[in-house]
């Protein structure tokens, strides 16, 4: 049986701390939060990924780790987005429904969807980044991932769309997907290619990604500067 009570309570957490992290804004962070939450921006930094694959990999190996990724993806959207956010129903912060919508900040006028829980923004960014962390096995690369996956995640309080709990939920599943993907994927690619195994443990040129990363951050640091003055 359901504990009304302490569901109420994490509730109420769950709320205030929306609302504390939700109101630090500026006309800086405005441009930034926005740009960052972006998807067509990581484009670039994205396709290094399959550069990475392409450089170190068997065209075989290369073709299941490209299938986990997209599977990655979907598994961490569709369980979010067409499974639980039906059942459980919970307004964003932002819907102009929610009780607490007057005390939100919204920035231009962006609301997302009716339903928030659990966010799959949050399910998508911290798929890849286990998938990534568990593919690539790389010290640096999964520091930078994690770190990318988290800011992605806080843009969605930022910007009014998504309380901590939606995000946390949604960074549990999806990285479970980006685990249970990369795991498969690993032994399809074993399976198909056997030297897989000795070249996963001498992968090289990770670091692309989290120069494409970091040029993109840069130059969402520029535009946001440019665009707050």
């Amino acid at each position: 049986m359901v504990n009304t009570d302490l569901i109420k309570y994490l509730s109420e957490i769950d709320t205030n701390i929306f609302l504390s992290f939700n109101g630090i804004h500026s006309p800086f962070w405005d441009y930034f939060m926005t740009s960052f939450t972006g998807k067509i921006i990581w484009v670039p930094m994205y396709a290094t990924i399959l550069y990475i694959l392409l450089k170190n990999f068997h065209w075989k190996a290369v073709l299941c780790y490209a299938v986990a990724i997209a599977l990655t993806i979907t598994f961490a959207d569709q369980i979010c987005s067409s499974l639980i956010r039906l059942v459980v129903a919970r307004l964003r912060p932002a819907n102009l429904g929610n009780p607490i919508v007057d005390m939100v900040y919204i920035v231009n006028g962006y609301r997302g969807g009716s339903y928030g829980f659990p966010s799959c923004h949050a399910a998508n960014s911290f798929g890849l980044a286990l998938y990534v962390i568990c593919t690539f096995r790389k010290r640096w690369l999964s520091l930078f991932i994690i770190a990318w996956a988290t800011l992605n995640c806080y843009t969605r309080i930022y910007l009014g769309v998504h309380y901590p709990g939606d995000l946390l939920v949604g960074s549990i599943i999806g990285g479970f997907g980006g685990w249970m993907f990369s795991t498969i994927a690993h032994k399809a690619a074993v399976y198909l290619e056997p030297s897989t195994r000795m070249r996963r443990n001498e992968i090289k040129q990770t670091s692309v990604t989290i120069y494409a990363g970091l040029l993109t951050v840069l130059g969402i640091l520029i535009y946001s500067t440019i665009r707050s003055w």
